[in-house]
């Protein structure tokens, strides 16, 4: 089989037991890639893929389960060290876990504002460590998962925690825009796409009614393809590619957040 065969292809899908993840999953797994589909446990990991396999004939081979809880660094990074062991070729990292920030100011064991550990820091360090595999042939990619709320927000430097002035809405939006200004590091070709309102658990931040996760996922897959070309840190609405916050496309910001994150996740640059 040639390499270009697309079942010689890997992706792996972060957040996959549900919403826009699990879909994504299923679409890439239909197409004939091998999917590492990741849950927070290794218990809902397995039973999503057993859904998969149960509800859209999925070949079960196609599908390698992982569990992390990214409110905890160290089991990101041993997920990651995992996969780098067993996968050391890995054609896209679709970087989709999300949660929406919760009512009361949530501090993790890392000492890190919840949302902003989920959301961004977790995936920034998922994505440090899975350079070698992603960089290991060339048309490796990165596909962040944002949100248009990422507009709204600002990055607060001084207080990443946001413990001075908390509120949920605005420590959402700063987890979204980092997650979005990181798409331009150069270190690996990454994107950014808002997938639409969709309706899956972060849908009452938005709107009352959303499309189906499907139709936000396929939005998704669409940028795994490696026939679509993508340009390093671009953005797109759904299907289109659109200008994001004008954050997200200074070198200074890039620069900054990942001195940023490199501090907060305890890695030394």
């Amino acid at each position: 089989m040639s390499e270009s065969a697309p079942s010689s292809r890997t992706v792996l899908v972060t957040g996959a037991t549900s919403g826009i993840g699990l879909e994504a999953a299923r679409q890439l797994a239909e197409h004939g890639t091998t999917v590492l589909l990741h849950g927070r446990t290794a218990e809902e990991a397995r039973a999503a893929a057993d859904r998969l396999v149960a509800t859209a004939a999925i070949d079960a081979n196609r599908l390698c389960t992982l569990a992390a809880d990214f409110t905890h660094l160290d089991e990101v990074e041993a997920m990651a060290t995992r996969i780098v062991a067993e996968h050391p070729h890995l054609d896209v990292l679709v970087n989709n876990a999300g949660m929406a920030a919760p009512e009361r100011h949530t501090v993790t064991a890392d000492g890190n504002e919840i949302a902003f550990q989920v959301n961004f820091l977790a995936h920034y360090l998922l994505t440090c460590l899975l350079e070698p595999a992603l960089t290991s042939d060339p048309g490796g990619r990165v596909v962040n998962v944002s949100s248009s709320l990422h507009r709204t927000g600002s990055i607060q430097w001084s207080d990443p925690n946001r413990t001075r002035r908390y509120s949920r809405l605005a420590a959402y939006a700063q987890s979204q825009l980092a997650l979005t200004v990181f798409a331009a590091d150069p270190r690996v070709t990454a994107v950014s796409v808002h997938p639409g309102v969709c309706d899956t658990a972060l849908l009452p931040l938005y709107a009352h009614d959303g499309v189906t996760p499907a139709e936000g996922a396929a939005h998704v897959v669409r940028l795994c393809d490696p026939a679509v070309e993508i340009v390093n840190g671009a953005y797109y609405d759904r299907g289109e590619r659109v200008a994001p916050a004008p954050a997200a496309t200074e070198d200074r910001t890039v620069k900054r957040l990942n001195k940023l994150a490199d501090l907060l996740v305890g890695r030394t640059a």
